[in-house]
């Protein structure tokens, strides 16, 4: 079997447990080399678990969140790197959270410029040479200005890791052969489980998230190209989610649904191939599609 490499980009520890992760823990588990890379430390993140809201757990909230990340990054089966910037928070969230001012810290993750951001990711990618590189998509999945930061930036790095001539002190040229957009959010899959809940006659934690739905804004699975099919590891990225216990709230939408559900009804995870540099035939089920197998010159 060729091994493959793919690096997914996160803005926070936590998002690489809701966006992709059964799809990373499958592909780490058949032996490729998976390697998530965090942007910042989710310093100002709410504490959205009530069981977590207690003293002495905001004022060590940086800690708490680098050991939540080593044990979800454990029970995916991923490599694991932190790009080390301060989270910048969301200014005037839904629902606002009363510790983040309006205005961002002077280090915030978001107020570096994009070039910068995209020399760090091309000193990654040209150190790990990945096959494939996911990240989000220019909505950031949702308006975070981490997200957003994300996104500006993995495109700049996608367009010039290649080029020998682009800060050459950052590594040898590598161009990463995919891109793609993680579609963690997807509303079928939401309003089915939704259904399945008020059904039972059981509250749905969804509610809210339906409710606030613009369909105007259309059907993201319009522009999905690429469902993998990982429902084996739904179990792995479960285990991920609940190693965040200061983000991941065990009653609420994130953990509603329990694997063996989930894999009944929904068995896939969601992509969106943006770029290519090889052929492929869509729709895909498998990020890897198109790429040749790995030469013994890549290898050494």
């Amino acid at each position: 079997m060729s091994i493959m490499r793919l690096l997914a980009i996160h803005a926070h520890p936590d998002d690489e447990s809701s966006k992709g992760a059964a799809t990373t823990a499958k592909y780490a588990d058949e032996g490729h080399e998976v390697t998530v890379l965090t942007c910042t430390g989710g310093e100002r993140g709410d504490i959205l678990n009530p069981a977590m809201d207690k003293p002495g757990v905001l004022e060590n909230i940086a800690q708490l969140r680098r050991a939540e990340m080593a044990e979800a990054a454990k029970a995916l089966g991923v490599n694991h790197r932190w790009l080390g910037y301060r989270d910048s928070g969301l200014p005037g969230g839904d629902p606002r959270n009363p510790n983040i001012n309006d205005l961002l810290p002077e280090d915030a993750f978001a107020l570096h410029a994009d070039d910068a951001i995209a020399q760090r990711f091309v000193e990654v990618i040209r150190e790990l040479r990945p096959h494939v590189v996911v990240t989000y998509d220019e909505n950031g999945g949702y308006p975070h200005p981490d997200h957003l930061m994300v996104h500006r930036a993995s495109m700049i790095a996608w367009n010039v890791a290649g080029h020998a001539d682009y800060h050459p002190e950052l590594g040898a040229p590598w161009e990463p052969l995919k891109l793609y957009y993680s579609h963690g959010f997807v509303f079928r899959r939401m309003k089915i489980f939704h259904d399945l809940l008020v059904g039972q006659g059981k509250p749905s934690p969804y509610a809210p998230m339906i409710s606030r739905w613009d369909p105007e804004k259309g059907d993201i699975m319009e522009r999905v190209t690429t469902q993998v099919e990982c429902a084996e590891y739904f179990p792995h990225r479960e285990r991920a989610l609940i190693a965040h216990a200061t983000q991941i709230d065990p009653a609420g939408a994130f953990l509603a649904t329990p694997a063996e559900i989930q894999k009944r009804y929904w068995p896939t995870e969601e992509f969106e191939l943006a770029r290519s540099r090889v052929e492929t035939s869509l729709p895909e089920d498998d990020l890897f599609a198109g790429i040749a197998q790995v030469t013994q010159e890549e290898e050494t």
